[in-house]
């Protein structure tokens, strides 16, 4: 068993060391007469299992004021929206944009509204996008999901005329009547589809659409374009279908956001567009990092002068935490912006806070006269409490920070956001190695 659990734990340490190493990085050295020269990629998998497809690519990504991207400018018509809903629409309205471009893939936009004189406009940030014909394109306009059925008997349709011009008459079925849209795969041939899961009244006008329509195709329309028009089998009371076609991943992917998304409350039309360079220059960006490797050394010299081989064991604890926090950055990811870093830095200098409290509370029971193996659990345990109170709040800090539910009193930017995002899991990963790996490290240290 305890070999398992070695075994297991050099995996980890391997996998986390993997995880956390540069991209692209090239390594070059000479073995004698023969000469190495090979390419790290980024740590990256692909994993089909049945209709389920996983994959990840573990690399850094860098926000707007660190790596440049995309600004665009759009102008809301509001000639057709009441006064007192105005507001409500706007915030609505960049909500849904937000959502949007983070389905996408792009992280931590920056959406505001803003209002220029009578205008009203909705300015958007996208780090990472430097084509602004591509950074349109995730905007784009929401798609209008329909269904529609053929005519009555009584228009006498030829049966050879096209299907989009059968398939003309509205069934009242929309896109606010769908619950949420998925990427699925057809369990025989593997084919990427976009499952629809309906309401409760969706439901019950999908079951009345496809009892009349048994052996007659039944039209789905994105934004009034025939996407596909399947033959109804037999009556579907479930309240779930699919949407079919020729779709690759990507194309089902996107359909099925552009659905979740839902309409526009208002419409918004494109008014400016430009490219923007990174707020700080490569420069800047290595003085953040030397200021961070800086700060790391510091806090280790002082912890090594003052509680020598306790010192030392918080040493090693604290790298294992710079380690294991970078890579659950790249796991997430979390986009890494200014700010973010700033939240890291100042996590390491927190991360030995816990060590600190359990160091004092094992000196405090060593002056009692206990002997070291009693001083060491009965510091872990006083000191156990302190350091999750301590925790418990800096968290609730980073979560009023992160404002997951977007209230409007509370900050809504994805910096600030990303702040909050690199302090979370700073302090929840510094708690893990404050107590579990300390602990280790000092029964490996001091074992007799």
């Amino acid at each position: 068993m305890k070999i398992i659990k070695i075994v297991l734990l050099l995996l980890v340490s391997i996998l986390i060391i993997w995880i956390d190493l540069p991209e692209n990085l090239r390594i070059k050295f000479n073995l004698g007469k023969q000469k190495f020269d090979f390419l790290i990629h980024p740590l990256s998998f692909d994993i089909k299992i049945g209709s389920w497809r996983i994959r990840k690519e573990f690399k850094t990504y860098l926000g707007l004021d660190l790596r440049g991207g995309s600004h665009l400018v759009f102008e809301a018509d509001t000639q057709k929206v009441d006064s007192k809903d105005l507001q409500d629409s706007l915030i609505s309205a960049r909500d849904i944009i937000e959502r949007r471009v983070n389905l996408f893939g792009v992280s931590e936009p920056v959406v505001q509204t803003i209002k220029s004189g009578n205008q009203y406009r909705i300015t958007v940030d996208l780090p990472g996008v430097a084509k602004v014909a591509d950074a349109i394109k995730l905007i784009g306009q929401t798609a209008q999901l329909s269904f529609k059925e053929e005519a009555s008997t009584e228009a006498k349709i030829a049966t050879d005329t096209p299907i989009f011009l059968r398939l003309t008459k509205e069934t009242g079925l929309t896109g606010k009547h769908v619950k949420n849209a998925n990427v699925v795969f057809d369990p025989n041939t593997g084919q990427p589809q976009v499952g629809l899961n309906f309401s409760k009244e969706g439901a019950r006008i999908f079951r009345e659409v496809t009892q009349r329509n048994v052996g007659k195709p039944v039209g789905i329309y994105i934004d009034e374009f025939l996407i596909s028009a399947p033959t109804v089998q037999q009556a579907i009371t479930e309240g779930n279908a699919v949407i079919t076609g020729n779709f690759t991943i990507d194309e089902a992917k996107k359909l099925a956001i552009a659905i979740n998304s839902g309409a526009l409350p208002l419409p918004i039309k494109l008014v400016e567009q430009r490219n923007i360079g990174p707020a700080l220059g490569s420069i800047e960006i290595k003085k953040s990092v030397v200021a961070g490797a800086l700060g790391l050394m510091m806090v280790l010299i002082f912890m090594v002068a003052y509680y020598g081989k306790l010192g030392l064991i918080a040493a090693i604890a604290l790298v294992i935490y710079a380690l294991i926090s970078f890579a659950i950055f790249r796991t997430i990811p979390v986009v890494l912006t200014l700010p973010g870093v700033a939240g890291f830095i100042l996590t390491i200098g927190m991360a030995v806070d816990s060590n600190i409290l359990i160091f004092e509370r094992i000196k405090e029971e060593r002056r009692r006269g206990n002997d070291f193996a009693i001083a060491v659990r009965l510091g872990f345990g006083r000191a156990i409490d302190a350091i999750k109170d301590a925790n418990i709040t800096t968290l609730i800090v980073a979560f009023i920070l992160f404002n997951p539910l977007n209230w409007e009193f509370l900050p809504q930017f994805g910096m600030v956001r990303g702040f909050a995002m690199t302090l979370a899991v700073g302090v929840a990963t510094s708690l893990f190695t404050g107590v579990v790996i300390t602990r280790r490290l000092i029964n490996i240290f001091y074992k007799k």
